[in-house]
């Protein structure tokens, strides 16, 4: 498992005072005010910034870090990535999982019948559906519900499905 988690996307500037304009990967964005610090990823190189300020503006975060004062230096982080320790995610209740550990993982039918690999997950406010690719470059979509999903086993990489009418 990753020792850092991606939790936002700085996407552009906001005003002239350097705070970063933040796409969040969380579903509750006011989690950003229980942080003290953050990590921001550029060039494959980690900074560490003290959280000065957070606002927000529809569904976006308005971040202002210590050292970034003013709109040129905020520019240079368009597009980087914000990163917390692993420690610092917030607690999932039973049967949910971060997107993070979902992706990559194998998937078998419960007829151990391999289906392929999780490469992507998304929302459609009823639930979450996941996108399954094998080898040959078919993709399946799979709903994460019950009927479904019977067993996801995040420490060996593998999620047990079964195959409803009309999934394949």
């Amino acid at each position: 498992m990753e020792q850092l988690m991606e939790i936002g996307q700085i996407v552009n500037t906001y005003g002239i005072k350097g705070y970063l304009k933040i796409v969040p990967y969380t579903d509750d964005i006011t989690r950003f005010e229980k942080l003290e610090s953050i990590y921001i990823e550029v060039k494959k190189e980690l900074k560490n910034f003290i959280i000065e300020d957070v606002k927000y503006s529809k569904n976006l975060v308005l971040l202002k870090l210590k050292g970034i004062d003013d709109i040129n230096s905020a520019e240079m982080y368009k597009n980087c990535y914000i990163k917390i320790p692993r420690s610092q995610a917030v607690k999932l209740p039973e049967n949910s999982y971060f997107i993070v550990d979902l992706i990559g993982l194998n998937v078998y039918t419960d007829n151990d019948e391999e289906l392929g690999n999780i490469i992507d997950v998304f929302s459609t406010g009823a639930n979450d559906i996941y996108v399954v690719k094998n080898e040959l470059g078919k993709q399946v979509l799979l709903p994460a519900i019950s009927d479904v999903i019977k067993k996801v086993d995040i420490q060996n990489k593998k999620m047990i499905v079964h195959l409803i009418d009309g999934l394949i």
